[in-house]
């Protein structure tokens, strides 16, 4: 029923910047938490990032003073600025929405492919 879609990623030089954007099928108002995951080949999956629906934020030790995550709920919208970028941040970037009342709903994105060059 909710649809997540990731866009922005590709190929940046080290130091470069990068926007991601996660689109929502509808509202993200009701989402509890959002956050951005990432995962590279032969690697486990990792937080980076995430937001509460109060705009309370916290961020992977690797990227803290780096990325920034952002919401905007009038676009049902969900961001990772990314800047000063390193060849290690480089990975498949994941939009995550958590739901929670009786029970926790969680929903994933398909993901968008972020390239760092040295």
């Amino acid at each position: 029923q909710v649809q997540l879609v990731e866009s922005g990623g590709g190929l940046v030089q080290a130091g470069g910047s990068l926007r991601l954007s996660c689109a929502a099928s509808g509202t993200i108002f009701r989402f509890n938490v959002m956050g951005w995951y990432r995962q590279a080949p032969g690697k486990q999956r990792e937080l980076v990032a995430r937001i509460t629906s109060t705009n309370s934020t916290n961020y992977a030790d690797s990227v803290k003073g780096r990325f920034t995550i952002s919401r905007d709920n009038a676009k049902n919208t969900l961001y990772l600025q990314m800047n000063s970028l390193k060849p290690e941040d480089t990975a498949v970037y994941c939009c995550n929405a958590e739901s929670w009342g009786r029970l926790v709903a969680s929903y994933w994105g398909q993901g968008t492919q972020v390239t760092v060059s040295s």
